[in-house]
C-alpha cells in the first residue's frame, strides 16, 4: 500500500509545522527509503505521538514499509506504557529525544527530534494484511488493541475524502491527536490526496494555535464535542479566518441545540460543519450528515458512507426493517477492523470481523434512511473524544479504595464511593488517564446500590447523576 497516487506532485508541500518546518511529498518518501535501512519489514514499532513533524514521518514511514505501528500518546503515564511494552515486546520504539535521553535507551537513528529504539528482538508473527493499532479505550491503560489492515485504512480515507471533497488545495490543521483514530483519519485521507497538513501540538485554546491556522490558511478542522463547547466560547465565527471554510465533528454526541447552532452559524458565513460518526473498531468514519439536510437533520448521525452499509438488530438478532424502532446498530463495510488483539500472540489473528462490526450502539432510521443513536448497550463513554471504559476506570481507582463504582454520560465521569477520597481519586485519574479534571465527580455514598444476587444497580446511580 502506497498513499502516494500516481498523479501526485511531489515537488509539493506535504507538512508544515508550528516550528517552521516544512517537508514535500519528495522529501516524505526519501525519508521513507532511509529509514527502511533500520526498520525490517514486518515488524512492530510503539510510536509515542505528538503532533510533530518527527511523529508523523515515523508513522506514514513504517507504513510504507510494511512495518506495524502501535500509535500511543507520547505523554502517556510511564507506568501504563511499561505494561504495554512488556505485553507486546516491540521491535522498535519511535519516540521524541527526550523520551529517549530520560529511559537511557540506546538509539539507531535519529530525526525531526524523534529515536528510533531497539527494544526487543523478538519475533513475533504478524498476520500478512496487519497494518496498524490502535488503542480502544483512551488512556487507562487496556492492553486491548484494534487490528486494522492497509485496505481499512485506505477505503476508509478514500470514503472521507469522497464526502468531504478533499483535493490537493486543502490544508487541514491538526486540531485533534494523530494517536487518536479521529485525528489519523485527518492526516490519512488528505495524505492520499496530496494535501498540506499543518501540524501544531498546540490547544485551541492557545493563541499560538489560531495564529498558526490565520498564517498557514487552515481551510479545516475537525472536532470532538468538548472542543466544540470551547469554540463556542470563542466566537469561532467572529474570528478573522476566511480561509478556514470545512468544520468536522465526532468523537461522541455534541448537544443537538449545539450542533444546531453551528450548522445555521455556518450557512450563514460560508461555511460547513459536517458531522459524523464512527469508531475505532471501522478505523475512523461510519457514517456522516450531508450539510445539504443538516439543518433539517441535526439530531442524525447522517448515512453510510462510501462502500458502507447499515442494519438494526433486535434483542433477539432479527433484522429491523421499519423506522422509528430502536435496535443495535451494526455496520458493514471494508473499513471494518479484522479484530482485537489483548497479547502479542494475538497479532497473528486474521480477519475475525469479516466486514461486520456490532456497534454496541443503539439507534433507528427515518423516513428518508437517516441515522439516530438513541443509547449505548455497553459501559464505554466518550471523554472529550476519547472512549473509555468504565471498568478499566474502576480497577484503577481500586488502587486507592476497593469501593468504587463508575458510571457515565458523554465528558463526565461520576465515581461513586463509601470512603472520603475525592481528591486522591481525582488526582489518580488525571494522572493516570491524563484527561482534565473537568472529566470527573465524585459522590460520596452511604452504600453501593444492588440487586438480590449482588450485581451493582447501574441505573440507579446513573439517575442520581442525572437529577
Amino acid at each position: 500500500m502506497s498513499f502516494f497516487p500516481n498523479n501526485i506532485d511531489i515537488g509539493k508541500i506535504a507538512l508544515t509545522s508550528d516550528t517552521n518546518e516544512s517537508l514535500t511529498y519528495r522529501e516524505l518518501r526519501s525519508f521513507s527509503e532511509n529509514i527502511r535501512i533500520y526498520v525490517k519489514p514486518r515488524t512492530t514499532v510503539f510510536c509515542l505521538c505528538k503532533n510533530e513533524m518527527g511523529a508523523l514521518v515515523g508513522y506514514y514511514s513504517f507504513l510504507e514499509n510494511k512495518a506495524v505501528p502501535v500509535m500511543l500518546d507520547a505523554n502517556s503515564d510511564y507506568d501504563l506504557l511499561s505494561n504495554l511494552l512488556e505485553i507486546y515486546r516491540p521491535n522498535y520504539i519511535w519516540a521524541p529525544d527526550s523520551f529517549a535521553i530520560k529511559t537511557s535507551y540506546a538509539c539507531l537513528f535519529k530525526a525531526y527530534n524523534y529515536s528510533l529504539i531497539p527494544f526487543s528482538g523478538e519475533k513475533i508473527e504478524l498476520y500478512s494484511d496487519l497494518a496498524l493499532l490502535l488503542t480502544t479505550s483512551g488512556s487507562t491503560g487496556s492492553p486491548k488493541l484494534v487490528r486494522l489492515s492497509y485496505n481499512n485504512i485506505l477505503s476508509n480515507a478514500e470514503a472521507i475524502a469522497e464526502y468531504l471533497n478533499i483535493d490537493s488545495n486543502e490544508r487541514p490543521v491538526t486540531s485533534l491527536p494523530i494517536h487518536y483514530s479521529y485525528g489519523l483519519s485527518v492526516i490519512n485521507s488528505h495524505l492520499i490526496k496530496g494535501a498540506s497538513i499543518l501540524l501544531t501540538d498546540k490547544l485551541v485554546v492557545q493563541k499560538e494555535f489560531w495564529n498558526f491556522a490565520r498564517e498557514q490558511k487552515a481551510t479545516s478542522m475537525a472536532g470532538v464535542p468538548y472542543t466544540y463547547e470551547i469554540l463556542k466560547r470563542l466566537r469561532i465565527f467572529c474570528m478573522d479566518l476566511p480561509e478556514l471554510k470545512t468544520f468536522t465533528q465526532a468523537g461522541g454526541k455534541l448537544n443537538a441545540e449545539l450542533t444546531k447552532e453551528y450548522i445555521e452559524q455556518a450557512k450563514t458565513v460560508g461555511k460547513r460543519f459536517i458531522v459524523m460518526y464512527g469508531q475505532t473498531e471501522a478505523t475512523a468514519r461510519m457514517s456522516y450528515l450531508p450539510f445539504d439536510n443538516a439543518a433539517e437533520k441535526y439530531c442524525s448521525i447522517g448515512i453510510p458512507i462510501s462502500g458502507g452499509k447499515f442494519a438494526l438488530r433486535d434483542e433477539p438478532g432479527n433484522e429491523i426493517t421499519e423506522p422509528y424502532r430502536d435496535g443495535e446498530l451494526v455496520y458493514s463495510g471494508p473499513n471494518v477492523s479484522l479484530g482485537y488483539a489483548e497479547s502479542k500472540e494475538d497479532l497473528a489473528k486474521g480477519d475475525e470481523n469479516n466486514g461486520i462490526l456490532y456497534t454496541g450502539d443503539i439507534a433507528h432510521y427515518d423516513n428518508e434512511g437517516f441515522y439516530y443513536i438513541t443509547g449505548r448497550k455497553k459501559r464505554f463513554v466518550k471523554i472529550f473524544g476519547n472512549r473509555v471504559n468504565l471498568d478499566a476506570v474502576e480497577q484503577l481507582i481500586k488502587n486507592i479504595t476497593p469501593s468504587c463504582t463508575c458510571v457515565g454520560v458523554d465528558d463526565k465521569i461520576t465515581v461513586f464511593t463509601t470512603e472520603n477520597k475525592e481528591e486522591e481519586i481525582k488526582s489518580l485519574l488525571v494522572k493516570k488517564t491524563g484527561l482534565n479534571i473537568r472529566a470527573f465527580a465524585v459522590q460520596i455514598i452511604d452504600a453501593t446500590p444492588k440487586n438480590a444476587s449482588g450485581k451493582i444497580r447501574y441505573a440507579e446511580l446513573i439517575k442520581r447523576i442525572s437529577e
